[in-house]
């Protein structure tokens, strides 16, 4: 099997990771309560997705 004949230098090895860093989630906002919630998902703290009640959520008191 074929070695490389040089060593990787260190710039050149970060210049090929330079795209495998995390990414930050995007988010939305919630129709109804305003909270944050991921983009195509019911809010699990009122329930509802496109301005339908989709889950029955119990408030705590």
């Amino acid at each position: 099997m074929p070695q490389p004949k040089k060593k990787t230098s260190q710039s050149r090895k970060g210049m090929r990771r330079s795209h495998d860093h995390l990414k930050v989630p995007s988010l939305a906002k919630c129709s109804n309560c305003g909270e944050p919630v991921a983009p195509h998902r019911v809010c699990m703290n009122c329930g509802f997705y496109k301005g339908k009640e989709v889950l029955p959520v119990e408030h705590e008191e």
